[in-house]
């Protein structure tokens, strides 16, 4: 199996969803979120599905899915779950597709009361798609992601960016010492024409990266 590929952000919110529906679509691979914290509007696996077009990618269900929309600790203790790294891996997709991962929030999102996302990416043996959107902060909120994978070994293949185009992704990217692979533009609309076309755009850039 291909070493799989973690979607995570610099915070929640930033477009880790749409992101990876692109890349899922633009790589024809599976998807798979182990841990959904909050579905009253329906689950990230649902929305993937529901945008991506092609007919090989195979979206694996979650290994906990819990009701609250909070950090994933609180959601699973307060419906008496306890969330572990080992059950994670333990239903790791048997796939010969490549696997695209989506996190909940980011890095240092904890999962339980000693362990976070990043020991997921770790324990998973993941290469990393970091996503930062732009907004005022996100200098500050990319860098110290990028700090923390430097930190932890992480291995970074690069950012997509997402939402307005600013002027400081090139600054992010020479100051973190990550590449850009993309960015996607804001979109008010969000559809599986969308992403196709989205994808066709990023594919190439993707490959790139990931293959090289």
């Amino acid at each position: 199996m291909q070493a799989p590929i973690f979607i995570t952000g610099i915070g929640t919110d930033v477009g880790k969803t749409i992101v990876a529906a692109t890349i899922v679509q633009a790589l024809e691979a599976d998807y798979w979120k182990p841990i959904q914290a909050g579905f009253s509007g329906g689950t990230d696996e649902t929305t993937v599905k529901n945008l991506v077009s092609n007919s090989k990618s195979v979206f694996h269900k979650e290994v906990y899915k819990l009701s609250l929309p909070v950090s994933p600790h609180i959601a699973a203790r307060e419906e008496a779950v306890d969330i572990s790294i080992n059950q994670i891996v333990r239903h790791l997709p048997n796939t010969n597709n490549r696997l695209i991962i989506e996190g909940a929030g980011g890095l240092l999102v904890p999962i339980n009361n000693n362990q976070f996302v990043l020991d997921i990416i770790k324990a998973l043996k993941a290469k990393v798609i970091l996503i930062s959107r732009n907004y005022l902060g996100s200098i500050n909120h990319s860098l110290l992601t990028a700090a923390v994978c430097k930190q932890q070994n992480i291995d970074v293949l690069g950012w997509i960016f997402n939402d307005q185009y600013l002027n400081y992704e090139q600054e992010i990217v020479d100051w973190s010492g990550y590449p850009k692979i993309a960015s996607i533009p804001f979109i008010n609309t969000i559809n599986q024409q969308h992403i196709a076309t989205t994808a066709i755009n990023i594919k190439a850039a993707l490959q790139q990266y990931i293959y090289e």
